[in-house]
């Protein structure tokens, strides 16, 4: 059965809050939109979703083609197109760095990725298509986009209307730190942070066991990038501290404790109002998640319970990836809570 299709238009965002960033990324970054059928034929306003990308994706990454799966526009199309979903705008952001993410946040090693994406692109957002503002807007994303999503939530209460996370990083205790050490082998057989550091720079491309070690590293960027509390000599020319010991691999407590301030299970319990605020939290992650998310969603639902803060959590069958199929849930979800705002 054909269904309508909708249009995707690319803007192009000059950022000055990216200009000059430490990792010397782009900060000329195009912006896909997607705007559903029947927008340009009409004035209504509509609730508009920003789609988050994991770890080593980005939006035009959204929209790419892959065998025997949806890209998201035509999951959209579908969604919309059989009546399954309220027509809804779609934003699909790019907070990619060359250590393979931004975790969306603002960081003194990366850049400023949250005030990127709240202060810069949503304001171009609502200035150049019919949107019903702050009331109609939603986060979505998976795996590091999901925990995009909570974190932006949790740090600007009411900026969005509307959440979900698919697999998102929570409760780094489980999910974080048990990387720390293979991290720390993965670096010793690389000759060391500094030596694959300065291959980073010279222009190699991580592959293999090498993509969980850059994790690692875009955290450290996110989570610990230098400050007064940390101490010790200047920072490292990568411009971030590693929450291990390379020799040993053991956790650096001070260090760690510096991550645990953006962990979503210990944010929500000293500053719920960002989730509080939101007319749907919509949770979900696979049973055999490898990440062990699975425990920090538990983890989470069980704090939201003590909260008193209302969601959705739904656990399928599965793991950590090739899971965009639950976005059929999510996307309906959100747009059908926001789709009556005025």
């Amino acid at each position: 059965m054909s269904v309508a299709r909708g249009q995707l238009q690319t803007l192009r965002v000059v950022s000055e809050r990216l200009r000059q960033n430490p990792l010397g990324d782009p900060h000329d970054r195009a912006l896909n939109v997607y705007l559903p059928p029947g927008y340009a034929s009409g004035d209504a306003r509509y609730p508009v979703v920003y789609l988050l990308a994991g770890f080593t994706g980005s939006g035009p990454s959204l929209l790419n083609w892959n065998a025997w799966q949806e890209n998201l526009p035509d999951k959209l199309d579908r969604l919309i197109g059989l009546g399954a979903m309220p027509p809804a705008i779609a934003v699909f952001p790019d907070c990619f760095t060359r250590l393979g993410g931004s975790q969306y946040v603002n960081s003194r090693a990366m850049g400023p990725y949250e005030d990127y994406l709240c202060d810069e692109l949503v304001p171009l957002v609502e200035s150049r298509f019919r949107t019903l503002g702050a009331p109609g807007r939603a986060i979505a994303g998976k795996s590091s986009g999901g925990f995009g999503a909570l974190h932006l939530c949790l740090q600007r209460p009411g900026f969005f209307a509307a959440a979900a996370c698919h697999s998102g990083d929570c409760a780094f205790e489980l999910s974080e730190e048990s990387h720390f050490g293979q991290a720390a082998l993965a670096l010793q057989l690389r000759g060391g942070m500094a030596a694959f550091w300065k291959q980073l720079q010279d222009g190699y491309t991580p592959t293999g066991r090498d993509i969980d070690l850059m994790q690692v590293l875009a955290n450290s960027a996110a989570y610990s990038p230098p400050s007064p509390e940390l101490g010790g000599p200047d920072p490292e020319p990568w411009g971030f501290t590693l929450p291990f010991d390379p020799e040993t691999g053991l956790t650096r407590p001070e260090v760690f404790a510096h991550w645990r301030n953006f962990d979503p299970l210990h944010v929500a319990a000293a500053c719920p109002e960002g989730l509080r605020r939101l007319s749907i939290l919509y949770i979900d992650v696979g049973r055999s998640d490898e990440y062990l998310l699975q425990f920090g969603a538990r983890l989470l639902c069980r704090e939201l319970d003590r909260l008193g803060i209302a969601y959705r959590f739904e656990e399928f069958e599965g793991g950590h990836r090739n899971t965009s199929f639950r976005y059929d849930v999510s996307l309906p979800a959100i747009a059908a809570a926001l789709s009556g705002v005025h």
